[in-house]
């Protein structure tokens, strides 16, 4: 018994590194084609199977300079900060010094928004998974001291509620750069230096950046965009958003071995490589449960844990987070029930094509799951009495006006304002057509992919109250 014992662990082991050296292989053939397919500068993958790790690079880190991606090449991973926001937030529920599900006033008497009893209500959890119900994409500069996020909390007293606590999802960033706030009162040090001493440093990681200033040390990757539809790609003019945004995922850099590293510790019950616990065990299940769930909008996933988006199919969980910056996007998918992580980290391009066929690849051959279909609308739509669905719905950033013509087509105007209207975006009007129920679809394609338009809310059959793409913006002629 014993000999057969140590033989089974073995012949794990020999198994899954013959699937990694497959995957590596793959890669090795695969990537710059694909780069080039997707016009993507530079991208670096890894996957954690079991524990063991794999990772490559391919293309290059800066167009102006040619220097090529390797696996240490630290790459913007955008809104997958929030999961390590989450995970500082967890802590302190570990420790016993916050109450998930008490008011974020009882620990953060500061944090105001226009309406007052909301903000006297809207619990940590509420923040974690979405549904405090303020507007959240306010991307506010409050300069690059360790005060910027305390100082951009301050700033929040105007922003309008959506809808009562509790009562919706919508992604919000403003939300996580309050519990970043949370992190530090309760702390008492800047967010920063709670990255670096309860993440970083217990999980061991070497190649992390937490701003400009950590990156330029290493081999670091800038984002590429192009000025117009027509112009060649080129290094973005700035290499992150506000460091008030940090929580949210303004800064944060890392390799992706680094990345998985953080996954790993998830996938191991909240214990980093060496042992060392993190996180207990039952909340680093906790986070991955379901919160509350989505509209179909196709694009994201299917529910919400406590940080972690929940993707359905194949009769296999799947989680993750995806993030986007400056010219830069970032991938993350692990699935527990393989003991699989899977990271992509670009810079520019067409990111959601490769990360289709890099992480499907990965998916289909060592968890024998696929990635759900993007959605598309069908080849003759059926007409649409779009009378529940026509108004104008806005945000701080975009005005979207839902008409319908003589000919019963449908069109969406977004005319951008605010900080979108200064970053030189321009008005867009998109057709849509029959999806699914109450979600209608973009005709074209929008970024790579067909964006669904889901219209909740309201008294049945009455005037829809959102129109929700991952954000619900509020009707504002009700």
């Amino acid at each position: 018994m014993l000999r057969h014992e140590s033989v089974r662990p073995a012949r794990l082991y020999v198994h899954r590194m013959t699937k990694l050296d497959e995957m590596r292989a793959w890669w090795e053939e695969r990537l710059p084609a694909l780069l080039d397919q997707y016009e993507v500068p530079g991208a670096a993958v890894a996957v954690d199977l079991g524990g063991e790790v794999v990772a490559h690079g391919a293309g290059v880190l800066n167009l102006s300079t040619g220097v090529e991606v390797n696996t240490d090449t630290l790459f913007q991973i955008g809104s997958i900060t929030k999961l390590w926001t989450a995970t500082l937030v967890m802590q302190l529920a570990d420790e016993g010094l916050i109450d998930l599900d008490a008011p974020i006033r009882s620990r953060l008497p500061e944090f105001r928004i226009a309406d007052e009893s909301a903000a006297s209500a809207i619990t940590v959890r509420q923040l974690l998974n979405h549904t405090a119900g303020f507007e959240g994409d306010i991307f506010t500069d409050t300069g690059r001291d360790d005060d910027c996020v305390e100082k951009y909390v301050a700033t929040l007293g105007d922003v309008p509620q959506l809808f009562s606590p509790g009562q919706l999802f919508s992604y919000n960033n403003a939300g996580y750069c309050v519990l970043g706030r949370l992190v530090e009162v309760v702390r008492g040090k800047p967010f920063g230096t709670c990255l670096h001493e309860h993440l970083f440093t217990p999980l061991g990681l070497t190649h992390a950046a937490h701003g400009a200033d950590e990156a330029i040390l290493h081999r670091t990757a800038v984002g590429h965009l192009r000025p117009t539809p027509e112009d060649p790609m080129q290094p973005a003019p700035v290499w992150s958003l506000a460091p008030s945004n940090s929580p949210a995922g303004s800064m944060l850099a890392m390799r992706p071995r680094d990345l998985l590293a953080f996954a790993r510790m998830h996938l191991d019950g909240g214990r980093a490589g060496d042992g060392t616990v993190v996180l207990s065990e039952a909340t680093a299940k906790a986070m991955r449960e379901r919160e509350v769930e989505l509209p179909r909008l196709g694009v994201m996933g299917d529910a919400w844990g406590l940080g972690w988006e929940i993707f359905d199919g194949a009769g296999t969980g799947v989680i993750g987070h995806d993030g986007t910056t400056i010219g830069q996007a970032a991938f993350l998918r692990l699935v527990p029930e393989h003991d699989l992580a899977v990271t992509l980290l670009t810079n520019g391009g067409k990111p959601i094509g490769l990360y289709r066929e890099i992480v499907g690849h990965v998916l289909r051959e060592l968890a024998d799951v696929g990635l759900p279909a993007m959605p598309v609308p069908a080849a003759d739509p059926q007409p649409v009495d779009a009378g529940r669905y026509v108004g104008t719905y806005n945000s701080r950033l975009f005005d979207n006006t839902v008409t319908q013509d003589g000919e019963r087509r449908i069109w969406v105007e977004c005319v951008p304002k605010g900080l979108a209207a200064e970053m030189g975006m321009e008005t867009t009007t998109v057709e849509l057509v029959a999806f699914d129920g109450d979600t209608l679809i973009a005709k074209e394609q929008e970024h790579g992919f067909h964006q669904p338009y889901a219209f909740v809310g309201g008294a049945p059959g009455g005037p829809a109250q959102f129109l929700h793409t991952g954000r619900a913006d509020r009707r504002a002629d009700k």
